[in-house]
């Protein structure tokens, strides 16, 4: 019996990112969560909007992502909504990861977070801030291409 191909189905998303930052590359990690995350994660009780990845002695770890508890998966457990979670990378992606947050001044920002084969994933990106007038440039070029397929829909 063959397996059907699964499509990864976000739990949280980190639009918030996109303004702030150039996205350079994107790196899938893997995260190491406890039980009761898990089940929070099954009902889409987390956010990306202010957390952060750091590396520290060759490991990546996930800062500031708020994943609430649910009251009935956590009654035996003492839950701590903003724990720091360690996210599971090859070796050379953490050393690569590593040269350029570095020597090259980029930031780990995290992108979103979705399912994979049944085990959530997060997307890592690269990124490079942006000044006001990059912001201002994006949102100028965003409203011009909303306005062109305006006015090809009107012909």
């Amino acid at each position: 019996m063959s397996k059907k191909p699964t499509t990864p189905s976000q739990i949280a998303g980190n639009k918030k990112a996109y303004h702030e930052y150039f996205i350079e590359e994107h790196y899938e990690a893997g995260i190491a969560l406890q039980g009761w995350e898990v089940k929070s994660l099954r009902a889409s009780r987390a956010h990306l909007k202010e957390s952060y990845v750091l590396l520290r002695d060759g490991e990546a770890f996930l800062f500031g992502c708020h994943i609430s508890p649910l009251t009935s998966a956590s009654t035996h457990v003492q839950a701590d909504p903003t724990r720091t979670r360690k996210l599971l990378l090859h070796k050379e992606e953490i050393g690569r990861l590593i040269g350029s947050v570095e020597r090259k001044g980029y930031t780990l920002i995290p992108l979103s977070m979705y399912w994979k084969h049944n085990r959530a994933k997060l997307d890592i990106g690269l990124a490079r801030g942006k000044k006001e007038h990059d912001k201002r440039a994006s949102e100028k070029d965003r409203d011009w291409e909303r306005d062109k397929q305006r006015l090809m829909r009107e012909r």
